[in-house]
């Protein structure tokens, strides 16, 4: 049996107004998820990219413009997004207050290629 206490996890500050904290991953021992939350400051957020897995926003705080391809839609406190695998998207906080999103991806180290790029950006792997 494997507990992890986020309280340990550290913050890390992925991009300008976006601080990110891995709760669940291949470097915490998971062998098929990763599960992380992400706090954005207002118009902050995850530029376009994909992943090669299934993927779920969740959004606890706030609201946001999340997009799949051209197609935007507002999702708010309650409301999740799910994403298909290899499907460029992103999101933006688009309220006046911090966006808290939590995202779980189906796997347990996370990787995402930018639009526009051919080499992913890889997290958390094991250690």
């Amino acid at each position: 049996m494997k507990i992890v206490d986020i309280r340990e996890r550290p913050v890390e500050h992925w991009r300008v107004g976006v601080e990110t904290r891995m709760l669940v991953s291949a470097a915490a021992g998971a062998a098929q998820l990763c599960i992380f939350e992400q706090w954005a400051a207002p118009g902050a957020g995850a530029p376009t990219h994909s992943h090669p897995v299934e993927e779920v926003l969740i959004v606890r705080e706030g609201e946001a413009d999340m997009w799949i391809g051209e197609t935007h839609a507002t999702v708010s406190a309650g409301q999740s997004l799910l994403i298909p695998a290899g499907r460029l998207h992103g999101f933006r906080n688009s309220g006046s207050t911090t966006l808290h999103v939590h995202a779980v991806l189906a796997s347990p180290i996370f990787e995402a290629t930018p639009a526009g790029s051919a080499e992913p950006v890889r997290r958390w792997a094991s250690t």
